[in-house]
């Protein structure tokens, strides 16, 4: 397992904890702090900045500008500047099953990290951050503002808010609310096209049957048809596979039902290990149907050169020319 990026931050007191958040993204990510206002998820604007002769096998048809290719009767597409102001909302799962963790950050704990590189990577002047945090006990709400300090107190909030069972938090509710709901609520208040951040481990509303899409899915979708939509997933090593340790006790995070286990049975580990893996790839399959872009962040890995890889891979993405399209132009 590789050794920790950042020693002791679970350890430190909120305050500390923000400083030394701050600092690693700072550090780490600075020659990205330095690019486009749409690091994460680069991407065409929303202001017209005139035509230009569409080019068949490149150019969108749904960037035809009808109006100027009448006049001229010669295909002509519209040109879009990138954005000046950048509004990105924000969905943080600190859900009962985000409390978990086997490395030097628990998950909730690498969602917190996850949102700090975002909010400075996205901050800047004008850009506005939102954000909901979904709660066992319901959603809290951040309102869209801009400046370090509102980052900030945001950050400061997912550190301090209570964990369900801990000694100052709640214990498990019976019906806790669902990503989905978090999904519907954060669609009603990002009216503006901008962009929207999804940090979970989607373990939520997951059906039996493969084949069927999450619970959360029809809600993610509505989300990615007006907004980019990066989705983070949050995982543990200890969810993809069982060590060999003997017996263990199994708790359910979000309904406190307990199991042991026998871990030395190889062929139990072998199972768990092939429906842990079965499980991720229906989170990965219902991402991609959403049209989310998907980061996925471990708690036993650096996040800040996952993130790192996510950005550069988006930009070559988008700066890669369209392929030529097959058949005649």
């Amino acid at each position: 397992m590789p050794a920790p990026a950042h020693p002791g931050l679970a350890e430190l007191a909120p305050d500390q904890r923000l400083r030394r958040l701050e600092l690693t993204v700072t550090r780490r990510l600075d020659g990205l702090l330095q690019g486009q206002h749409r690091g994460l998820l680069p991407g065409p604007g929303t202001e017209i900045a005139g035509s230009r002769e569409y080019r068949p096998g490149e150019d969108e048809v749904r960037r035809m500008d009808w109006a100027v290719t009448a006049r001229t009767t010669v295909p002509h597409i519209r040109e879009v500047e990138a954005d000046r102001e950048l509004s990105t909302w924000l969905l943080v799962d600190a859900s009962p099953s985000m409390e978990f963790g086997t490395a030097e950050l628990d998950k909730r704990e690498l969602s917190v990290a996850a949102v700090a590189a975002i909010g400075f990577l996205t901050a800047g002047t004008g850009n506005r951050l939102g954000a909901q945090l979904l709660t066992s006990t319901g959603l809290r709400r951040f309102p869209a503002r801009s400046g370090r300090t509102h980052l900030l107190g945001l950050l400061r909030a997912l550190l301090t808010a209570p964990r369900v069972g801990g000694d100052d938090g709640p214990a498990p509710p019976v019906d806790p609310p669902h990503l989905g709901e978090g999904l519907a609520a954060l669609q009603r208040v990002a009216n503006r096209r901008g962009l929207v951040v999804v940090v979970s481990d989607f373990l939520d509303g997951l059906p039996d049957d493969h084949d069927d899409p999450a619970a959360w899915e029809p809600a993610l979708r509505r989300l990615a048809a007006r907004h980019q939509v990066l989705a983070v997933e949050v995982t543990d090593p200890r969810e993809l596979e069982l060590p060999d340790v003997g017996l263990v006790t199994l708790v359910d995070p979000e309904t406190g039902r307990r199991r042991e286990v026998w871990t030395g049975d190889a062929a139990l580990r072998r199972r768990y290990a092939s429906a842990a893996a079965a499980q991720r790839e229906q989170v990965r399959r219902a991402l991609r149907r959403s049209g989310a872009t998907h980061l996925t962040l471990r708690t036993d890995r650096d996040w800040t050169a996952d993130i790192v890889r996510h950005v550069q891979a988006q930009r070559r993405l988008a700066a890669a020319p369209a392929p030529t399209r097959g058949g005649r132009s």
